[in-house]
């Protein structure tokens, strides 16, 4: 499986999601990123999983999914299409 990004220290505090992707640490705030997450209880945000290719974060006590690649602002090209003889 290949590895897409290495995700760890992932908290939030005071409606902000703070972790460190790649070595780098992020903030987001939690409205700008996700409503359904900042609405939620603290149990809820503490209750989540990192997908094990690094591509996302789960919470699975509210059904929410944020993708890593999102929160960089990495935007991906769809590759050109194959041509038909």
């Amino acid at each position: 499986m290949k590895k897409h990004h290495e995700v760890d220290g992932i908290a939030i505090e005071r409606g902000i999601l703070s972790l460190v992707v790649d070595g780098q640490r992020i903030q987001r705030d939690l409205k700008q990123i996700s409503p359904a997450l900042a609405a939620a209880t603290e149990e809820e945000q503490k209750e989540f999983e990192v997908s094990p290719s690094g591509y996302g974060i789960h919470w699975k006590l509210i059904d929410e999914d944020i993708s890593i690649d999102g929160l960089l602002g990495v935007a991906h090209h769809p590759t050109m299409s194959r041509r038909s003889a």
